[in-house]
């Protein structure tokens, strides 16, 4: 019998420590912990708050950060992709595109609850295997949610984008730098030793 070789095997399919430990506490994917770091390290969500979760599926980190703030806060969570993951009562969900000007218009869900307290944006752009052209677009995404972020956010608001490291990315935290009165870089230990991907926090929006 032919063995299957090791590199034809996707090392983001195979379930490792933090696979397990995220179905255990009921999530769906292991990205929970990478919020979970973010938070414990910048205390930036708590009960109350306003948030927008810009691609939120599969719904980890919509879970997590609707219990951090609790029934008297409020989540927005937007994906082109319907969430696995049960929410609460205080969550909405919205498929779609985050760009998309209806989802944004005065009287939608998004803008009804504005201004936010915190935008979270897990969004990756789909990938080609090619680095430079994945990191490229890497960078477009992330600087887009931060357009989207400075707009919704109120003032003190906090941002949190994930971002492959690239030569474009000292442009990416100066844009940071110049919106808010922190600009962190978090590279989470529940980040894969393959990926490139690092997350982006501004704190206290200007």
């Amino acid at each position: 019998m032919a063995r299957r070789s090791k590199r034809n095997r996707n090392p983001y399919q195979r379930a490792d420590p933090h696979s397990r430990k995220a179905r255990k506490q009921g999530y769906v994917a292991r990205s929970v912990f990478k919020l979970q770091e973010v938070d414990r390290r910048t205390r930036l969500l708590r009960q109350g708050q306003h948030v927008l979760d810009l691609g939120a599926a599969p719904g980890s980190w919509s879970a997590y950060a609707a219990e951090r703030i609790g029934k008297h806060g409020r989540l927005v969570a937007i994906d082109l992709q319907p969430l696995k993951q049960a929410l609460g009562e205080q969550c909405i969900v919205l498929q779609g595109d985050a760009y998309d000007e209806a989802l944004l218009a005065p009287d939608s869900p998004v803008s009804t609850h504005a201004p936010y307290d915190v935008v979270l944006s897990d969004m990756a752009p789909n990938t080609t295997g090619d680095k430079g052209t994945d990191q490229t677009r890497s960078f477009d995404v992330f600087m887009r949610a931060l357009t989207l972020a400075t707009e919704l956010l109120k003032p003190g608001g906090h941002f949190v984008g994930k971002i492959f490291m690239s030569g474009q990315f000292p442009e990416a935290r100066e844009a940071v730098r110049l919106q808010f009165d922190k600009a962190r870089v978090i590279r989470p230990e529940a980040v894969r030793d393959i990926s490139y991907e690092v997350f982006l926090v501004g704190l206290a929006r200007r």
